[in-house]
């Protein structure tokens, strides 16, 4: 039996006709309906937005909505038929439920998980978690989260796009090194991918800014997580491919 960290509500298959001004997916479902879809990806979607895949979405009963349909999930063929989660709305969400029940033995025993902390140059950013440890003398953790779908065979990248936020995401994380420990855990939204790597084609900066910070005892955690139609499992850490 699948242990599910995140179980998906009823979700309705179909397939993607076409994503365009970045919020909105036209889907064909099974019925032969074309429905317009909320995106909630703003990225470009590298490799995860091709027209004629198979997708699922899952259905708002809030009557003010005006796009009442969500796309969930995308059926990709990069290694073999593989579900990736598009909602990038869960990860944050993903991410506590596994820090609530230990699933990271790396960041140790920590006591309380707060969220949407105030950090860096005048307080000004926002750090997505903020660990405490039970023992005075352990530093708090701050970790940032990263969601990442974009995949060259069973290596998944980040970024798939210059990043401007990403990189001050991880100046900041610098600045707190070595007073505090800090994390960037990078939410592998695909089963199939084995390795992970900055995406240095298209975002270079970051790629440099990554390696920088690592040296400087930044802590990567490249998480896999499984995702089906029915819902998310944790897989362990990917292997970090620096290639340096």
């Amino acid at each position: 039996m699948i242990d599910y960290l995140y179980r998906y509500p009823p979700l309705y298959p179909g397939i993607l006709t076409r994503r365009y001004k970045r919020f909105f997916a036209d889907v064909e479902l099974a019925s032969g309906e074309v429905v317009t879809a909320h995106c909630p990806n703003t990225g470009p979607m590298t490799g995860v937005s091709t027209p004629g895949s198979m997708v699922q979405l899952s259905l708002s009963d809030n009557p003010s909505r005006k796009l009442p349909y969500t796309w969930e999930l995308i059926q990709v063929h990069d290694n073999e038929p593989t579900w990736v989660g598009i909602n990038t709305i869960l990860s944050n969400r993903i991410i506590k439920l596994a820090l609530e029940k230990n699933l990271f033995p790396q960041l140790g025993n920590y006591s309380q998980i707060r969220t949407e902390v105030p950090y860096g140059q005048d307080k000004k950013s926002r750090v997505d978690f903020l660990l405490s440890h039970l023992t005075e003398n352990s530093s708090n953790i701050y970790l940032e989260v990263k969601n990442t779908t974009w995949a060259h065979g069973k290596l998944a990248l980040f970024p798939d796009t210059e990043t401007t936020r990403g990189q001050k995401h991880l100046r900041e994380l610098m600045a707190l090194l070595p007073q505090s420990r800090a994390v960037m855990l990078y939410l592998i939204n695909r089963g199939d991918c084995i390795e992970f790597a900055p995406g240095d084609s298209t975002d270079p900066v970051y790629g440099k800014l990554l390696r920088s910070a690592i040296a400087l005892g930044l802590e990567v955690l490249p998480c896999r997580f499984e995702v089906n139609p029915k819902g998310i499992c944790y897989l362990g850490l990917a292997e970090l491919a620096l290639f340096d």
